[in-house]
């Protein structure tokens, strides 16, 4: 027969609560991702994300999003760069380029901590079944969901298919894509 103190009982649930709370952040690219940690503290651990962090830094993004924000931003893989056309990522990471990797870059970026409930909620409320977001570029984006799955589509009407949704931040939210959204 076991029993429990009041306080053995506290502690136990204190573990679960803690383990719940780290369990809630899932890894990305085979590291840890800390909800108080910022976006780019996190970014820079994420093996499948160097490409990104790359670009981030050559638009010289990273300080802004180290920011109080909220952001959410819809993080491309490595993948997504390296499926654009031969010598676009080379290209664009050129210092003659940065106003439009800029724009590309913030073309990932919402205003405010969204997670998939909520675009999934502004999405079944729509009467297109589309939410409609304004990213800080200026352009548009769409969330839209189909089966258990959010995806993303750009101005063009591309789609990118949120692979990892909630990476909570300390200044927002990470989606991780399977797509490079490109504005018009």
């Amino acid at each position: 027969m076991f029993t429990f103190t009041k306080s053995a009982i506290a502690a136990l649930g204190i573990a679960i609560s803690a383990s719940a709370a780290f369990a809630a952040n899932p890894d990305v690219g085979g590291a840890p991702m800390f909800s108080d940690k910022n976006i780019i503290e996190n970014a820079v651990n994420s093996a499948d994300h160097t490409t990104l962090v790359a670009a981030v830094k050559a638009a010289g993004l990273d300080d802004a999003l180290m920011g109080d924000g909220p952001f959410t931003v819809f993080a491309p893989v490595n993948d997504a760069f390296a499926a654009l056309p031969a010598g676009t990522v080379e290209t664009l990471l050129e210092a003659e380029n940065k106003v439009q990797l800029t724009k590309i870059l913030t073309a990932h970026v919402i205003a405010g901590d969204l997670s998939v409930q909520e675009l999934k909620r502004q999405a079944s409320n729509s009467q297109d079944g589309f939410a409609h977001l304004e990213t800080l570029s200026g352009d548009a984006l769409s969330a839209q969901v189909r089966g258990n799955s959010v995806y993303i589509y750009d101005e063009s009407g591309n789609a990118a298919k949120v692979t990892i949704a909630d990476v909570n931040q300390s200044n927002g939210v990470i989606h991780v894509v399977d797509k490079v959204l490109l504005p018009q």
